[in-house]
């Protein structure tokens, strides 16, 4: 028996096997899973983006309060400054985009003949068997009803609406208490640790904010500039509905690396109602905008803080997405990047505790 207990290829089997074993009753309990995720969701939801809110303006707070600014008066400041700009965005900005919204739903279905008449002249082509013609055909009819019925629900779910809207009124006061507070939650949660370890737990904390700050407050950065940089290359192109779809960017830019795929899909689905011409200038926009977001705009802004592979960003994106959606795929690096500062910190205090 010794034997094979001394023996790592065993062992490793044998957690091989209790992790498959492990798999398999999650994936029976999977049902109940995703109702109690469903729950969490909608009840912590509110809390986590304010949290992430938090996390953001928290250095500004503490800068102001360095300097003999109270914090309940450095968070009104803030508040007072962030909800100035962001009014007078929102009266810009918001009538254009329900514009172009309403105006996308109604010449849908023009836009779906002249995409059937692109892809018409495609079919005629003596090279393409018949079942891929037909898939084209289904596939262009599914995606016809999908974006039709989903800016339906967007102009005329009222209870959706109202509770996106529930939701958007209380995050900024959950966020303004994190942020008075934070210094004492920090304290709080310190209390709990035993006294052995807390000089531990708070270089972890460091380290996960050393790590975690600058990727969080930078992407939100180089999202807003990536989106500025489509919206003015769509404009230059003559692209239509260019606010957006330039939003669409913006908004899935902050998924690493598959982010810039789902960004420019819509846009190359509405070039290819419009012309060839306008699909190759699409895509060399976006092109353009990952080239300068990845090479230039990323490196200043967010740096290489995390320090990860980007087959590990990429593996962390993707179980993300099967978990929770965009939003798993949104979190999920920086979940990861966590979770490896804290092995990291475990196995530095196994070895330390083996040395002893």
């Amino acid at each position: 028996m010794e034997r094979f207990t001394g023996n790592r290829i065993f062992v490793g089997l044998v957690y091989f096997i209790l992790g498959l074993i492990a798999v398999f009753f999650l994936m029976q309990l999977k049902p109940l899973i995703a109702t109690l995720f469903g729950f969490l969701k909608a009840v912590l939801g509110p809390f986590i983006i304010a949290m992430i809110i938090s996390y953001v303006l928290h250095p500004v707070v503490t800068l102001l309060h360095e300097r003999r600014v109270p914090r309940t008066v450095a968070v009104l400041l803030i508040y007072a400054v962030f909800c100035t700009a962001f009014t007078v965005l929102l009266v810009n900005m918001i009538p254009m985009f329900i514009g172009q919204v309403q105006e996308l739903n109604e010449h849908m279905p023009e836009l779906t003949l002249k995409a059937q008449d692109i892809f018409s002249d495609i079919n005629n082509t003596s090279f393409l068997p018949d079942s891929i013609r037909e898939g084209m055909n289904r596939s262009l009819m599914h995606i016809e009803k999908s974006i039709s019925n989903a800016l339906f629900n967007l102009v005329n779910n009222i209870g959706a609406m109202l509770s996106a809207m529930f939701v958007a009124f209380v995050i900024p006061f959950l966020a303004f208490y994190i942020l008075k507070d934070f210094d004492v939650f920090e304290r709080t949660i310190i209390t709990y640790v035993p006294k052995a370890h807390r000089k531990n737990t708070v270089r972890l904390l460091k380290d996960i904010d050393s790590a975690l700050g600058s990727y969080i407050r930078g992407q939100f950065l180089v999202c807003m500039i990536v989106g500025v940089l489509a919206y003015c290359g769509y404009l230059i192109i003559g692209m239509p509905y260019a606010l957006l779809l330039a939003g669409i960017v913006a908004i899935t830019n902050i998924i690493p690396y598959l982010g810039a795929f789902f960004g420019a899909a819509p846009a190359l689905l509405m070039a290819s109602t419009v012309s060839m011409k306008m699909i190759i200038l699409v895509a060399v926009v976006n092109l353009l905008c990952q080239t300068l977001e990845g090479n230039v705009i990323s490196p200043q802004v967010v740096g290489r803080s995390l320090h990860l592979h980007p087959l590990l960003i990429i593996f962390a994106v993707l179980v993300g997405g099967q978990l929770a959606g965009i939003v798993g795929m949104i979190l999920a690096v920086p979940i990861f990047a966590a979770c490896k500062v804290i092995m990291q910190h475990m196995f530095a205090y196994y070895v330390r505790r083996k040395i002893i």
